[in-house]
């Protein structure tokens, strides 16, 4: 090769690589990923720089541009959506600092509730659920990230069925890969019945239309805008095996919601629902007049790629570092990041009882070692681990104190925080605090608590395992 091409071809790849790495650099990432896609162009310069651009954060600002266009048609064409409005105030010092990192976050403020029912399990669940889409007399909004076409799910599409021959609007909304096992045959009786079924960030490789790792991770259920399920629990039947020799049933959080708040579970359906399928339902009854009623008082919170500031990220750490007396979290997928680690051990040095209970064993072996690789830390500071041995636990709550306690669809990970849409119900007061508390506390009986010395005698092979999943754990 002439010297004179080699000199034009190397020159015109430093242009590239410092032309890329300004770019990258300007993204103002944190330094780790900022390092990580420099390096990667370095590296594979071509290949890198596609991979760059239609996953990396140009591509996360794209789809954030989308869904906040979403959230603007909705709010701008739903009749009661633009200027909804609280009807309750904080009564607690910590609760105003919290409504109000929510608000200034972009999210609702704390509303009314006539009726909050926590279900602790998928038979309850399913049965509330079922009752309530009986009762449905206008529309049934459902949103699930699995939808599995078996028994729970079967039982489940019959209901919305039945309410949608009746002339009750019907929307179904599943995320593409969470749900693919659904088959068009499947649905076809619900799409006859009158009902609409849409697959939210469908994958097109064809047309690179989609990111595979952004997902809808949100279970919500809204009927009649009065009545609103969401919490950890899909729609499958491995929550329902007990009745199988040697298999128990998934331990799950649910929380149903009656009255005012649930329009902000409605704003958030029809939000993703526009996001998926170009449309809005327009009409007063997908947002009816709020009374005023109830004692409860809820906030919706949500969170996603769209989000910029990271909600329910932010709620968690903000209620964390507030605690006084306690912080009891339940999460199937146990990934903090620093932040998060920071607050949990800061806590527990400040005197906070500060407990974790995870699964003894995930639904991913990867996921499992890499939650493990984080026990040292918590240990040394104080923070009591538990691992729940009868079955997969997949709850998501958190207790703060009396003051606050949380049950939503996002892990404690960095997927739930930034990757996933999610959703997140924050109760405030003690009743449900005390509750949720008394569940914990039932789950630990069924648990066993990680000690420092059996942490020691973790083979070094084990510690190696755990150590190479936590590198992948910002991927998790």
């Amino acid at each position: 090769m002439p010297v004179v091409l080699v000199t034009v071809l190397t020159i015109a790849e430093l242009v590239y690589l410092v032309g890329l790495g300004a770019w990258i650099l300007l993204e103002k990432r944190s330094p780790v990923a900022t390092l990580a896609w420099i390096l990667a162009l370095v590296a594979l310069p071509y290949v890198g720089f596609v991979v760059f651009f239609f996953l990396g954060p140009r591509r996360i600002r794209r789809k954030r541009l989308r869904h906040k266009r979403a959230r603007g048609v909705v709010a701008a064409t739903t009749p009661g959506a633009a200027d909804l409005k609280t009807t309750t105030a904080p009564v607690d010092p910590r609760e105003v600092q919290l409504v109000t990192l929510a608000t200034r976050a972009g999210e609702p403020p704390v509303d009314r509730c006539e009726e909050v029912t926590i279900l602790h399990d998928a038979a309850s669940t399913y049965d509330a659920i079922e009752r309530a889409i009986r009762s449905a007399q206008h529309h049934v909004h459902v949103a699930y990230y699995i939808l599995d076409p078996g028994k729970a799910g079967t039982r489940l599409r019959d209901a919305l069925v039945e309410r949608a021959k009746a002339g009750v609007q019907v929307r179904v909304l599943v995320d593409h890969v969470g749900s693919s096992a659904l088959k068009r045959s499947w649905v076809a009786p619900l799409v006859a019945a009158g009902g609409r079924f849409a697959h939210f960030n469908a994958v097109s490789f064809a047309r690179l239309r989609s990111r595979i790792d952004f997902r809808n991770h949100r279970k919500i259920v809204v009927v009649d805008g009065r009545v609103g399920f969401t919490g950890g629990i899909n729609i499958a039947d491995e929550y329902l095996e007990a009745g199988v020799a040697g298999v128990v049933p998934w331990r799950d959080t649910h929380v149903m919601l009656a009255g005012d708040v649930v329009r902000w579970l409605q704003l958030t359906f029809l939000e993703d629902w526009h996001y998926a399928t170009g449309y809005t339902p327009r009409g007063s009854e997908y947002f009816p007049s709020p009374t005023g009623r109830g004692d409860h008082r809820v906030q919706i919170v949500a969170s996603g790629p769209d989000r910029e500031l990271e909600p329910i990220q932010k709620m968690y750490f903000a209620a964390i570092t507030l605690a006084s007396e306690r912080v009891w979290v339940t999460t199937p997928y146990f990934i903090p990041d620093d932040a998060i680690l920071t607050a949990l051990t800061t806590a527990a040095l400040r005197g906070v009882d500060v407990r974790v209970l995870v699964p003894k064993k995930s639904d991913s072996y990867v996921v499992t070692a890499a939650a493990r690789s984080y026990y040292d830390a918590l240990l040394a500071c104080g923070v009591r681990v538990y691992e729940y041995e009868p079955t997969m636990i997949h709850a998501k709550t958190v207790i703060v104190d009396d003051v606050l306690s949380a049950v939503g669809t996002a892990n404690m990970d960095n997927r739930s925080f930034r990757l996933n849409f999610e959703v997140t119900a924050i109760l405030y007061g003690e009743k449900h605090a005390r509750e949720l508390a008394a569940q914990f506390k039932a789950d630990l009986r069924a648990s066993r608590e990680i000690k420092v010395n059996a942490r020691k005698q973790v083979p070094l092979r084990w510690r190696f395992a755990e150590a190479g999943a936590r590198v992948l754990s910002p991927l998790l």
